[in-house]
């Protein structure tokens, strides 16, 4: 098994993102969102998740961090990007590194958050002049979070399963992220990867990411391609429906998943956050896949 995971074959993750449960009372009203991180972390690990995240809870994924972001107003650019003043999701992680050993950090990829931006200003022509300066100011945020313990570091982009993107600027703005730091890298991409795998498999990151529960025609793209020892986060949950999913189900899709990638270069995971099901789906989701990993875990 890699050395810098947990040291069990099939370890259960998450994308990141998860439902927002909102507290009351007098803690609330100084931390509106202390009360969904908590939430979140405890059912993660209720659920018998091996790497958890903070959960995501406090803003969508774009404005969770351009909020912060000196040169970004709302949604237009209006100067050149900088780095925030300090750290943005470090303190949350860093609870959820409290109460489990190990914790995935979570970015939002540099080009992802260019194409949902509106550009208001001369500093730049276009999206791809934008990315650098995002990855920089989010190279930041990656220390911070390496600072805070995380165990794994994930970058999100998925807007380049969508053929908008330039891959070849957003490649050198993940290996930028990837390079600022010293714990592993992680890249998700959900949707479907007909049209840009090779170019996907050319980013240097230690785990490649993907939905394959959604799009299972994903998994016939890895046939012939070689991983070059890299890690694959398995998406064998469907992230966009409220049903559950039975042991059983994910199970087979797991089993799949270990006859073309082998069980030591996966990681079992949802296909893509659960922000936007109800708490019970998503905990039941999680639970039922750590039970499946499990069983699969125990079969090899």
């Amino acid at each position: 098994m890699k050395a810098y995971f947990v040291n069990k074959v099939l370890a259960t993750t998450v994308v990141g993102s998860y439902p927002v449960v909102k507290g009351s009372g007098i803690s609330s009203f100084f931390d509106p969102f202390k009360a969904a991180v908590e939430t979140a972390v405890a059912d993660q690990v209720n659920a018998g998740i091996d790497i958890i995240s903070d959960g995501q809870v406090r803003n969508d994924m774009i404005p969770l961090f351009t909020a912060r972001l000196p040169g970004i107003k709302g949604q237009d650019v209006v100067g050149k990007v900088q780095p925030a003043s300090g750290a943005i999701t470090a303190g949350d992680a860093k609870y959820a590194r409290s109460k489990s050993p190990y914790v995935k950090g979570v970015l939002t990829g540099p080009s992802s958050i260019a194409h949902g931006l509106h550009i208001g200003t001369p500093m730049y022509r276009n999206k791809e002049e934008l990315v650098p300066d995002l990855a920089a100011a989010l190279a930041v945020e990656a220390k911070h979070l390496e600072a805070a313990g995380v165990t794994l570091l994930q970058i999100d982009e998925p807007i380049f399963s969508t053929g908008v993107a330039d891959l070849a600027v957003g490649k050198q703005a993940i290996e930028a992220i990837a390079g600022a730091v010293k714990i592993p890298t992680c890249m998700h991409v959900c949707g479907g990867l007909g049209n840009v795998i090779d170019d996907i498999l050319k980013i240097n990151v230690h785990v490649l990411d993907f939905e394959f529960s959604k799009n299972p025609a994903n998994l016939a793209l890895f046939g012939s391609r070689d991983l070059a020892g890299r890690m694959i986060g398995y998406g064998c949950v469907d992230s966009t429906s409220e049903a559950v999913e039975t042991v059983a189900e994910i199970k087979k899709r797991i089993e799949k998943g270990v006859e073309i990638f082998g069980a030591k270069a996966m990681l079992v995971d949802p296909d893509c956050g659960l922000r936007m099901r109800s708490r019970e789906s998503a905990f039941w989701k999680l639970k039922n896949m750590a039970e499946a990993a499990r069983e699969v875990r125990l079969a090899l």
